[in-house]
């Protein structure tokens, strides 16, 4: 097994044809099938199932090629750290759910590097992209939270995509709000206080009660309203005094002063919970400097939280 077939599997997989494979590799198509029927032969089994439609990993093929991908990821991260300069930027991206901490831990982060030689990618997404996104390497870290109930479901997710999990702080839920809110001024609120505000949370795939980005999701809210990123929640938070439910670690820096948290108070039937924040990387794989430095900063802004 050589890189220069590790490279063309993987461009297969990626390309899904064996004719587009071989136009981005600049090689003719018979060069192509040659070099793949030369492996299959080596590891015994057929790696993809050919078509009129195109190619797809067989289940054999699909396992290889994942293992593929992690050990090719780390010769070029070996290419990256000795060959001399030239025109390629080393990659490293970031999969969070929506927290203001995990965007401020990337600025951080992200000051340290001359951005011309590096190509960063910072998402905020569904709790499944997180998952696929880091186990496919698409991003190196995730940013997510775990909890009583949602751990049994996300550790079986975890599982299937072969990342671990790092926790980093825990927390109860708090009501984040707007400044103005009518509620803003109490010490703690319950669920009867809320009723006559819309609960905001997230939109996720499926709408699966254990991928929500909100604690306390399992619980029935009488107004609800979901939506797509950090910035329409909070203008929904002032315009319709909407909430939702957090760890309580938000970042001033980032989201401005308008917006505080107050303590959830709970009651026999709506319980309070704890959430676990912490994040997830492929297992096996061995972290760049930018993913070290990137969860340094995270535990910085965690630290001055606790604080």
């Amino acid at each position: 097994m050589t890189l220069q077939q590790i490279h063309y599997a993987l461009t297969i997989e990626e390309c899904g044809s064996m004719n587009k494979a071989s136009e981005k590799l600049f090689i003719v198509q018979p060069t192509l099938t040659n070099a793949m029927q030369e492996l299959e032969h080596e590891v015994g089994f057929s790696i993809f199932l050919r078509s009129h439609k195109g190619v797809i990993p067989t289940p054999e093929g699909a396992e290889l090629l994942e293992d593929l991908r992690n050990l090719y990821r780390h010769y070029q991260m070996v290419l990256q750290k000795y060959e001399g300069e030239g025109n390629f930027k080393r990659k490293f991206g970031v999969s969070t759910q929506h927290y203001s901490f995990a965007v401020k831990a990337f600025v951080e982060m992200a000051r340290k590097y001359d951005m011309k030689q590096f190509d960063f990618s910072l998402r905020e997404t569904q709790t499944q992209k997180v998952l696929t996104d880091v186990g496919s390497l698409k991003s190196e870290v995730g940013i997510l939270y775990v909890s009583t109930g949602n751990e049994r479901m996300l550790r079986k997710l975890m599982a299937e995509q072969h990342v671990a999990f790092y926790p980093l702080v825990r927390s109860r839920a708090y009501v984040y709000l707007w400044k103005e809110h009518p509620l803003a001024g109490e010490e703690s609120i319950g669920i009867e206080q809320l009723e006559k505000y819309p609960c905001l949370s997230f939109e996720q795939e499926g709408e699966d009660l254990f991928l929500a980005e909100e604690i306390l999701s399992e619980n029935r809210y009488p107004q609800t309203i979901k939506v797509n990123d950090r910035s329409t929640m909070l203008n929904l938070m002032v315009g319709l005094n909407g909430y939702t439910l957090c760890s309580g670690i938000i970042s001033g820096d980032l989201n401005g002063d308008g917006f505080l948290v107050v303590p959830f108070r709970e009651d026999k039937e709506n319980q309070n919970s704890i959430m676990e924040i912490g994040y997830i990387t492929k297992k096996n794989s061995v972290l760049s400097r930018m993913a070290e430095e990137y969860i340094a900063e995270l535990k910085r802004c965690f630290d001055t939280f606790q604080d």
